[in-house]
């Protein structure tokens, strides 16, 4: 539950910290970057509590990181590329966590 708290805290300071004057908008694109979390759907079971999500789900893979990474040098889409790589690292972070890996390695 700490683990969803932090998807909505992480942003938010980043939001005030770098943005303070108009906080929202960076918010409002970083919240909605968690759509990709719909890659969830496609798992059976949807949610396991021991599953390590990046490099698992198709849009926490590594070629889609690297892309999300990319879009921090972009100023148009920066605020989308900052709130999902916010995302993977809290989902990397939790696979630590719990499990004592960075990312599900399997093939």
């Amino acid at each position: 539950m700490f683990h969803l708290f932090l998807h909505f805290l992480v942003p938010c300071c980043i939001a005030l910290i770098f943005a303070p004057k108009q906080w929202q908008k960076p918010l409002l694109i970083m919240m909605l970057t968690m759509v990709v979390d719909i890659d969830h759907v496609v798992a059976d079971p949807i949610y396991d509590p021991n599953r390590c999500s990046i490099g698992f789900h198709p849009f926490h893979k590594l070629y889609f990181i690297l892309l999300y990474g990319v879009l921090l040098f972009f100023k148009r889409v920066r605020w989308i590329g900052v709130g999902l790589m916010v995302h993977m690292l809290l989902d990397s972070i939790d696979c630590y966590q719990n499990m004592g890996i960075w990312w599900h390695s399997a093939v």
